[in-house]
Formats: C-alpha cells, structure tokens, sequence
C-alpha cells in the first residue's frame, strides 16, 4: 500500500515524463538524481502535488529532514484532503501525533482492494480474523457460553475477511468500511445483512440498536486515540456484550506513527481506553496480525466486556 501509488498527472507531458524517470530512479536506489529531476519537474509544473510529495519522500530518505518537511508542506497545502498523507509524513518528521486522514485512507484502499486479500493472507500472512474468533471463543467458554451472537457489528470490516471468520456464529451481521471498493468487495461475500460506507466513528454514532458483539480486525491502526471509539463501542454494545479488536504495539508508552503510517498502541493506552469507557479488559495479549518483510508485526488482541 504505498503511498507512491496515489500519484496523479501534472497536466505537463514534460514534467509529469521526469516525474516518472524520477521514480524509476529511485527504485534502482537512485535517490539523489530522482531528486534533481523531480525539483525539474516541480519548475515546469509547481502545483504537481504528488511530484512534492515524491520529493518529501526521496528528501527524507537522504536524511534531508528539513527539505523534507518542506516539501510535504508544498504537498498539503495543495491538496487539503490530503490523499497521500502528506500530513502524516510531517507528523512523523516533527515527532508528534495527528489525526489520519479519510481522504488518505479512502483511496489507499479504494486501490489496495483489487489485490487485498491476496496481499494480505499469502504475502503478509494475516491473521487478525482468527485471532479474534480464538479470543473471542475462549471469553465464551470461561463464561459458559455458547458461541453465539444475536447482531454483529464488524468495523472497518474491508472485504469481509474477519466478517467469515464470525459468519456462522452470528444471526446477523453488519458492516462499515470507508473505501467503497473495499465495500464491494465485502457484497460479494453475501454474509452481511448490511453494509455502510463510513467512517468508524460515524457508524457507531448512526447505530440505534445494540450489538452483542462488536468486532475490529486490523482497524484501530488507522485511529491514534483509541477512547472515543471505544466510547463509542460501550454505548451500543448490549450488557454482557463483547467487543473484540486487534491493534499494532509498540514497546514504549501511548502512541507512536511508525514508517508504514500506521499507528501502534500501547497495552496501557489499550487497556485505559477500555476502562475509561467503562468496559472490562477479560483478554489484552500479544499477538501479531500479520508480518512484514517476513517478520511478525507486534500487535495486541483485546476482548472487552459491557
């Protein structure tokens, strides 16, 4: 899912033909003349937003830091909505936290939904589905009951992958997603009831009747606060319902922006976020979701009760 992907036409065929070599360059490790012709580009056509994007990025990777920040300024100034996270990129420059923005999740995964399942299962070995209907199943059993569910609501449910892991232990099951590709692609599965484009805080807010159980897979990495949604999860679960989630971790305190511009959450912010919300933490243990470059993700499986 890289952020490279979201590159668009200049209007210029001579600036946007240097942004592609420029591009090129770098992936043959080029960095410091894929600069130069992306600053060429960028004199023929200064409003090309991802060509300033390209250049924050192959700056930062010369350890141009300042340059760097520059040209992720020039980047969102010229697309507010900011699709290519260029405010994330500051964000990690100066060390700070920030909100992530929905255009930027949007059309990652409006593009990422064509190969996602197959990226995510046989290259990067993904588990979170399983890992909640495990953890799930074992807060059922120590307390003596069935693996059943009256109405499940699955945020940020994507293709529908954690969705099938829950299909037949649910008589009716809901989904939300931002990207509507992604949404799509969850529709063909023909296991959810019902199925909203939104953003997981505004689900939870829309929804008017209860659930008994509210899952996450994978989801929370994109939120750096998590206590609104939980909030926002204990106020439609039922009594006694369970809200399950898997999230990335981190060895530190709170909550850092890592390289792939997802957020990791400490136990302790995990488990604060749970309490405050007035929800109880039977499950909050490590677990990695998926791997990358081969090697395991830490990450967090939470099961919460009402």
């Amino acid at each position: 899912m890289a952020s490279s992907a979201l590159a668009t036409s200049s209007g210029d065929l001579i600036a946007d033909r240097r942004y592609a070599i420029a591009r090129d360059l770098e992936q043959r490790g080029d960095l410091a003349a894929a600069a130069d012709l992306l600053a060429q580009a960028l004199e023929r056509a200064p409003d090309f937003s991802a060509a300033w994007f390209a250049l924050g990025e192959i700056r930062e990777r010369l350890g141009d830091r300042d340059s760097a920040r520059e040209a992720f300024r020039q980047a969102l100034a010229l697309d507010p909505q900011d699709a290519q996270g260029a405010g994330l990129r500051l964000a990690r420059l100066e060390a700070r936290i920030a909100p992530m923005p929905s255009a930027y999740v949007r059309t990652l995964f409006n593009q990422y939904a064509p190969r996602y399942e197959d990226a995510l299962v046989r290259e990067l070995a993904y588990c979170a589905p399983r890992l909640l209907r495990d953890a799930v199943e074992r807060v059922q059993t120590a307390r003596g009951l069935p693996l059943r569910f009256r109405r499940v609501l699955d945020l940020g449910c994507g293709t529908g992958l954690a969705g099938e892991a829950f299909a037949d232990c649910c008589e009716n099951m809901f989904g939300n997603d931002l990207s509507p590709a992604m949404i799509e692609g969850a529709r063909r599965k023909k296991i959810y009831a019902g199925l909203l484009v939104a953003d997981l805080t505004e689900a939870l807010a829309r929804e008017q009747e209860r659930a008994d159980l509210i899952i996450a897979a994978d989801a929370f990495v994109y939120f750096p606060d998590l206590e609104p949604l939980c909030r926002a999860a204990a106020r439609v679960l039922e009594p006694g319902g369970l809200f399950a989630f898997t999230t990335e971790t981190h060895a530190g305190e709170g909550v850092v922006l890592g390289e792939k511009l997802r957020y990791a959450h400490s136990a302790a912010h995990v488990r604060a976020a749970l309490e405050r919300a007035g929800l109880s933490v039977p499950i909050l243990a490590s677990a990695s979701p998926r791997n990358e470059a081969g090697i395991p993700v830490p990450g967090l499986v939470a099961v919460a009760s009402h």
